[in-house]
């Protein structure tokens, strides 16, 4: 095995953390700690739970950032100081520990500059997720549970809170559809790269026979749209609503009052199911909230789609099948879109799909530069 060329390396890493902080800025991210330092102290700052949450929220996210920028520029030198320290000793296992150490600030270094292709118009939002199962029965339902776990398990990996917004049982098991919220800033950017139809091929636990099945289930992300922000008015009159009691699995009832939202944009078909929150009121102001956020998604749509009239679309489609799961006969998971694979199909259902969101967001970008 040839030796670490740890000179070279190092070297990339500066370059590589330079680059990083170039698009950072850890003077700006200084000076928004600072304004959101003082917002987080004011003395009436959970007068507004929800606005409070954004602000502690973003506090900590920018405050995130801003460290392991520093911290990786510490670490680099620490790394150099290592190596000058085991070449003079020629010790090969301090240098195996210096090799360690390269892959893991290689790794954070990946991390945060995935982070800096971030540069879309909705990537800081949140994340509202939808996962419907598509064709494929029983297995199907079940995927898109598998899936739902798995999205949740990623956010839960990484700290991000998570609300369940609405869920809809399939008879048997599974899902037919869930929506759920991940409430950390930039998590569109990161998942919106998950959106597409994922398969699943394995002999079917629902199948007495035993036979191979292929299921499929679809994966939607929407930006959560800022109030504030966005000028997504909707007139009462393009909104049909009907309330219901909300149903666990199996459809047993777990309300005793019509609280769970049905709410239907009558111009362009979009139907929205909210039943997580106990009062109606609260059902209703989160089924709007969604609503407005596919609103918005289908405007920039429009708008992309007539930026691009005249040039034609160039970009890859995402189209369908972007990924597959394969638990029979071999075990792998691969993107079609970025040829990422992995074997390890426990790990990746139980949310290590790291790489998958950095190889996509890559994808992205030179799709878009093409």
């Amino acid at each position: 095995m040839a030796a670490t060329d740890f000179p070279a390396e190092i070297r990339d890493l500066r370059s590589t953390l330079q680059t990083i902080q170039a698009v950072s800025d850890p003077t700006v991210l200084k000076a928004r700690i600072a304004d959101l330092s003082e917002q987080a102290s004011a003395p009436d700052l959970w007068d507004d739970p929800d606005a409070a949450q954004k602000i502690t929220s973003a506090l900590s996210a920018a405050q995130s950032e801003l460290d392991r920028v520093s911290k990786l520029g510490g670490r680099i030198d620490d790394l150099e100081t290592l190596v000058e320290m085991a070449t003079e000793m020629d010790d090969a296992d301090t240098l195996a520990e210096a090799d360690a150490e390269l892959v893991g600030i290689r790794r954070d270094l990946g991390e945060l500059e995935v982070r800096t292709l971030l540069a879309g118009e909705y990537d800081q939002r949140e994340a509202v997720v939808t996962i419907r199962a598509g064709a494929g029965g029983v297995d199907a339902a079940d995927f898109a549970e598998m899936l739902m776990r798995m999205y949740l398990r990623w956010a839960e990996r990484h700290g991000y809170p998570t609300t369940v917004l609405d869920t809809s049982y399939a008879e048997e098991a599974g899902l037919k559809s869930a929506t759920f919220e991940v409430k950390a800033p930039y998590a569109f950017g990161h998942l919106s790269v998950e959106a597409g139809t994922h398969r699943l091929v394995r002999i079917s636990p629902f199948d007495n026979q035993g036979r191979r099945q292929t299921s499929f289930a679809a994966v939607e992300v929407i930006p959560l749209i800022e109030q504030s922000d966005d000028n997504i008015e909707i007139p009462e009159s393009e909104i049909k609503v009907d309330v219901f009691r909300s149903s666990g699995p199996g459809g047993q009832s777990v309300n005793t009052t019509d609280s769970a939202v049905r709410m239907t944009h009558i111009p362009t078909g979009i139907v929205v199911s909210m039943q997580n929150e106990k009062s109606q009121i609260q059902n209703r102001a989160a089924a709007l909230r969604v609503l407005q956020s596919r609103l918005l998604l289908v405007r920039k749509a429009e708008e992309d789609a007539k930026k691009k009239e005249l040039a034609g679309d160039i970009k890859a489609s995402w189209g369908d099948q972007m990924r597959s799961y394969v638990l029979h006969p071999y075990q792998m998971v691969k993107d079609l879109r970025t040829e990422h694979e992995v074997g390890n199909t426990s790990a990746v259902f139980d949310g290590d799909i790291d790489g998958f969101i950095e190889a996509g967001i890559r994808w992205r970008r030179s799709a878009e530069s093409a």
